[in-house]
């Protein structure tokens, strides 16, 4: 495991610091309507993918951007988003990260997300407890959704927004003390995990976003499911449906988001 842990961080630093220096200076294309790529994000990529096949051969990966010749099956699988918030890396909006996980058979044990604007690395080992910076950290003690704040995001097919995303975006705004979108869920997660703020709830992203994330959150001593209550499996399915919190607002925000589902 220590040799593991110590690989993901030189992945996630290094990725980290090649995007950092790339900043306002690559260009972008669409791989759908709001969905951006940049040279960044697969210069990145490779260079995690080169560090971590170098140390372990023989183990597979599921990563955002499409790679010939990745392992895709094994005991061992590393989910990477090489920059998650890709939009905000492009308008150099300075909330975007490098996120990296391990699972093992499915289970994520081991995590990192880098911050690449502030330096800031969170990580975090199953069973030993989550880190900003190699300190500890924590949920939130917020106990009621009125006090709290909230994070979400919107996906990028417009389509269901009007009829799904803003009626429950409006009932949570309404009910708390505000929402913010950043525009990244890696970090979104990650500012749970360190009280930053209470919940964050997403629609259809993807297990590279959220994989390193969820294992940070639950570490931390929150709480992550989907919108039934149920916990995360089936990894290819990571974040189609994403409530992270710190546990003592979950049931309330659970409440919120099916009452508008139930309407459908």
């Amino acid at each position: 495991m220590k040799k593991k842990y110590e690989i993901m961080i030189k992945a996630v630093k290094r990725a980290a610091a090649l995007a950092k220096r790339h900043i306002g200076k690559v260009g972008y294309e669409l791989k759908g309507r709001s969905n951006l790529v940049t040279a960044a994000d697969i210069a990145c990529q490779k260079e995690i993918v080169k560090i971590i096949s170098k140390a372990f051969p023989d183990h597979a990966f599921l990563a955002e951007e499409k790679q010939s010749g990745l392992k895709k099956e094994g005991r061992y699988v590393w989910v990477i988003d090489p920059i998650d918030g890709t939009t905000n890396y492009a308008h150099t909006f300075a909330h975007s990260a490098v996120s990296v996980a391990l699972t093992d058979n499915g289970e994520p044990i081991m995590g990192a997300v880098m911050d690449i604007f502030k330096g800031e690395l969170f990580t975090a080992v199953k069973g030993k407890g989550a880190k900003l910076n190699g300190k500890k950290i924590k949920v939130s003690s917020v106990a009621k959704l009125k006090d709290s704040l909230l994070i979400t995001g919107f996906p990028y097919d417009r389509a269901p927004i009007r009829k799904v995303h803003i009626p429950i975006f409006a009932d949570f705004l309404f009910e708390s003390h505000d929402v913010r979108r950043s525009g990244s869920a890696a970090l979104d997660c990650c500012w749970i995990a360190c009280g930053r703020a209470d919940g964050y709830w997403e629609f259809s992203i993807n297990p590279w976003d959220c994989c390193a994330g969820t294992l940070i959150i639950k570490e931390a001593g929150g709480k992550v499911t989907d919108f039934k209550g149920r916990e995360l499996s089936e990894l290819e399915r990571y974040g189609a449906e994403f409530l992270g919190s710190n546990g003592k607002i979950h049931k309330e925000m659970l409440k919120i988001i099916n009452k508008t589902l139930g309407c459908l």
